[in-house]
C-alpha cells in the first residue's frame, strides 16, 4: 500500500551520492522494527528500518530532502532524500482513527528540508488515550532500490546527533 507513495523513478533522479546518514529525527528510544506491535511495520511488509520511542513530542526532519506527502491525518509524513532513499515516519500505531486529532504539520508535499527542520508535533497523551501506541516506525520504503541499510547501535537517541541510519541506493 505505501510501497508506491513516492512514484516512479525517471534516469534524471537518479542521485549523484549514494549514501546518505540519516539523524535522529527526535529525542528518544530505539526499538527494534520487529519489536513494534504491528505486524505491517514488525514484518516489514512496508521496507525495513528502526522505530522510537518517543521523548519528546515533536518529529523533525532526518535528512536533507523533499517532502513527498503529508498524511490528510498528519500522522504519518514521507520524505525523499537527496540520495533517493524514500522515509516513512509513521507517528504512533492506529493513529489514522484520530483525524489529526493531537497532530500539527509544519510542511506541505513539495516543500524542500533540511536536515533538523520541524515536521510534525503531535500529542502524547492524547495518542496514548485514543491510538494503539506512541510508538514512532520510520521505514525506507524503496527497499527494492537499497543496497544496504546500516542501523545504529544506540539505544538511545539524540535528535540530530544521533545517526540513525546509513542508507546506501543502488
Amino acid at each position: 500500500m505505501f510501497k508506491k507513495l513516492f512514484g516512479k523513478k525517471t534516469e534524471e533522479s537518479v542521485p549523484v551520492n549514494k549514501e546518505i546518514v540519516l539523524f535522529a529525527p527526535m529525542n528518544g528510544s530505539v526499538v527494534a522494527l520487529e519489536d513494534v506491535p504491528d505486524p505491517v511495520f514488525a514484518e516489514k511488509m512496508m521496507g525495513d528500518g528502526l522505530a522510537i520511542e518517543p521523548g519528546e513530542d515533536t518529529v523533525y526532519s532526518p535528512v536533507d530532502g523533499e517532502i513527498v506527502q503529508v498524511f490528510p491525518t498528519k500522522h504519518a509524513v514521507g520524505i525523499k532524500a537527496l540520495n533517493g532513499a524514500e522515509i516513512l515516519i509513521h507517528i504512533g500505531l492506529e493513529t489514522v482513527g484520530l483525524n489529526g486529532e493531537g497532530f500539527e504539520a509544519f510542511v506541505s508535499a513539495g516543500d524542500k528540508v533540511k536536515m533538523g527542520d520541524k515536521l510534525i508535533s503531535f500529542n502524547q497523551t492524547i495518542i496514548k488515550e485514543k491510538a494503539k501506541s506512541t510508538i514512532i516506525p520510520i521505514i525506507i520504503t524503496n527497499s527494492d532500490d537499497v543496497e544496504s541499510i546500516v542501523k545504529t547501535t544506540e539505544t538511545s537517541l539524540t535528535r540530530g546527533e544521533t545517526q540513525f541510519f546509513k542508507v546506501t541506493i543502488k
